[in-house]
């Protein structure tokens, strides 16, 4: 038996993606910029692939601009913004328990004379609006703060985080990394004043090489990353259409599945009450946080031990972000959570072919982990 508990790292890519990334390298391969049908061709794949991935989102489609991952989408906004506002001011409000993608860039500019501001979630791993209140001024150009968290699931207060950001006299971007939200919970951004807003391709059942940047139609700014044009100018490189292709046919699988969310609710559920009954584990995800990840403490069991016994038994769980391999759990730190409890602390991410028997395996697995206490 082989259970995939690891989809925040990466997703399987469902059968309609492969097909299609296979369709782009093997009939339609021409470059979208091409000047020849078949580079028109892939020019309208491309125009099409942007209207699906627009949809979840409520938007137009001319507010979408491909990147090759969620990583670039991310340093694309936070970059970006920060030059397009940097006239008015050198603070930045964010929290402490980003994504590399966006903590690094944080770093970066902060060793280049920015304020950075890193707001720390409670225990339960939640940031108050009340916390962003107090740190955002008028001096403040950028607010990034991620939808969902990656490694406990917390969901952030990003869609009341510009009502703030007007209140106090900011003219501050707002940008919210979706990466772990994008079609897993509600994601309106032109409702929720959203300006920049990053997601993945392979967080969805699409192959890697794509993510998305969703740009507000009002906001201007200029690119991070230069070359040929792509994109509106906004993002240059050759676009992968593969990978934009897969990206269009997963979201579009998905957006078929109108019960995905209860489904993976019901999954959630099921696990947390299977794992009352064992005493030495400990839940760090926090009740309201999003179905898809749950995040737990194995007693004196270190983190990679258990991901061994794990692997060792056909089940695939993750020791926290795949991107932070070998460290301790920088959100863990932030919540104030003990070091024994963080060294010990196991990422358990479900997905929609996930089932109840496969947690039930998972039980016996936790069972006999158990008794090497």
């Amino acid at each position: 038996m082989e259970i995939y508990f690891d989809n925040s790292a990466t997703t399987k890519p469902c059968q309609a993606a492969v097909e299609a990334a296979v369709r782009m390298m093997t009939q339609e391969y021409a470059n979208p910029s091409s000047l020849h049908r078949g580079g028109f061709e892939a020019q309208q794949i491309l125009e099409g692939s942007r209207g699906v991935i627009a949809s979840p989102l409520g938007c137009e489609p001319k507010c979408i601009y491909f990147t090759p991952s969620g990583t670039v989408a991310n340093n694309t906004a936070i970059f970006s913004a920060v030059r397009a506002k940097r006239h008015s001011g050198s603070k930045i409000v964010t929290t402490a328990m980003e994504h590399p993608s966006v903590s690094r860039c944080m770093d970066f500019l902060e060793a280049s004379g920015f304020e950075v501001v890193r707001l720390k979630p409670d225990r339960n791993g939640n940031v108050s609006l009340e916390e962003f209140s107090r740190a955002i001024d008028p001096t403040t150009v950028l607010v990034s703060v991620m939808a969902v968290n990656n490694e406990v699931g917390s969901v952030l207060p990003f869609d009341g985080v510009k009502d703030v950001i007007k209140r106090n006299g900011s003219q501050a971007f707002l940008h919210v990394d979706a990466v772990q939200a994008y079609m897993k919970t509600e994601l309106a951004p032109e409702k929720q004043g959203i300006d920049l807003l990053s997601i993945s391709a392979h967080k969805v059942h699409a192959i890697k090489g794509a993510g998305a940047l969703y740009v507000a139609r009002d906001v201007r700014i200029k690119p991070y990353i230069l070359g040929g044009g792509q994109e509106n100018g906004l993002v240059s490189g050759t676009q992968a259409m593969p990978a934009i292709a897969a990206f269009s046919a997963a979201a579009d699988e998905l957006s078929k599945m109108t019960d995905r969310i209860e489904k993976v609710k019901k999954i959630n559920s099921y696990f947390k009450e299977t794992i009352k009954g064992f005493d030495f584990v400990s839940l760090n995800s926090p009740d309201n946080a999003c179905p898809f990840i749950v995040n737990i403490s194995v007693k004196n069991i270190p983190s990679q031990v258990s991901v061994n016994f794990f692997s060792e038994k056909g089940v695939y769980v993750s020791a926290g972000s795949a991107c932070s391999k070998g460290h301790r759990s920088e959100v863990l730190t932030s919540m104030g959570l003990d070091s024994k409890r963080i060294d010990s602390a196991v990422r358990i991410s479900f997905g929609v072919y996930n089932t109840e028997e496969e947690i039930d395996y998972f039980a016996e697995c936790l069972e006999e982990l158990g008794k090497l206490l």
